[in-house]
């Protein structure tokens, strides 16, 4: 039997203080619309990927970077909330922290503008300085709002180590620019419907045509998110759909980035990607029932009174 790792999860990514307003109507071009009062959160693609594995329980750390003000403390005590090993973080005085300005509309589509910030500065030689955090953990978990050669450095060192690696590429580069590596590195690679589209080069198809074309491309298997209608999945025991749960919207932010951290938490516990993406699925669907990313995301205890079907440990 494999031996069992310090860490399921180490999230190596982005962390953003969101600032979220909701709007009656989102404005038009040269338009200003009043919105209610701002709220300020922990957010980031990977911050709320470590925020939500940690909530559901899963063993979780965290590789960022953040600035040396507030919104850095504000994210730093969010992750500690949730049970994430903050140790990796780097606090950098240098540099202000990430922010991403948030816009509701009332059905809980959102639109989304990002400053990076600290997150920009996180180095491939940052990454190198982790190998030892990301041999100890079972999954590395990635996205793309860092700098890509950082991504591409956490891959290798993730193979070098014998570390699964799940790859969410958001925000979607053009198809060209995600290197041929990172897809071969990619079990799952984890995409939504316009991702799957724009990266799998299909103007028009299915989410299981997208899927096959990205296998086709390198991706060792595939996961395509479908909002309230569940995911389809693809390895090599074929396409798998996987059903939605039907919950009312409140606020889809960051709902993605919980499905992918209960995807990569039930990957290190062993699960198949179908019986993963079915218990993300419902993580998922969880998190838009409530305002804000990671204030959103369920813990272990309150998934199980929403769905007491969930497989347990």
């Amino acid at each position: 039997m494999e031996e069992r790792r310090m860490y399921d999860v180490l999230v190596v990514g982005s962390a953003n203080a969101d600032l979220t307003v909701r709007v009656a109507r989102r404005p038009g071009a040269g338009e200003t619309v009043t919105g209610t009062d701002l709220v300020e959160s922990a957010g980031g693609k990977g911050a709320n990927q470590a925020a939500a594995a940690a909530r559901i329980g899963g063993r979780t750390a965290l590789l960022a970077r953040v600035g040396g003000d507030a919104y850095g403390e504000l994210l730093l005590g969010a992750q500690r909330d949730a049970g994430t090993d903050v140790t990796p973080v780097i606090v950098d005085d240098t540099a202000r922290t990430g922010t991403a300005m948030i816009i509701v509309d009332p059905d809980g589509d959102n639109s989304i503008v990002v400053s990076p910030g600290a997150n920009a500065a996180l180095t491939p030689q940052d990454v190198t300085a982790a190998q030892d955090t990301i041999a100890a953990a079972s999954v590395v978990s990635l996205q793309l709002e860092i700098p890509m050669e950082s991504v591409r450095a956490a891959a290798t060192a993730a193979g070098q180590a014998g570390t699964r690696v799940v790859l969410n590429p958001s925000p979607a580069p053009e198809a060209a620019a995600l290197a041929p590596g990172l897809l071969t590195a990619a079990d799952p690679l984890v995409v939504n419907e316009h991702e799957a589209r724009q990266l799998s080069g299909l103007a028009d198809g299915t989410p299981a045509a997208w899927a096959r074309a990205l296998r086709d491309r390198g991706a060792r298997s595939v996961v395509v998110t479908l909002g309230g209608d569940g995911a389809l999945v693809l390895d090599d025991g074929g396409a798998v759909e996987v059903p939605g749960v039907r919950v009312k919207a409140v606020d889809t932010t960051g709902a993605g980035d919980a499905f992918t951290g209960a995807l990569a938490t039930r990957l290190a516990r062993g699960d198949s990607l179908p019986e993963a993406a079915r218990f993300a699925v419902r993580v998922g669907a969880a998190a838009v029932t409530k305002p804000g990313a990671q204030p959103s995301y369920p813990t272990r205890a309150e998934l199980e009174v929403l769905a007491p079907e969930l497989p347990r440990d």
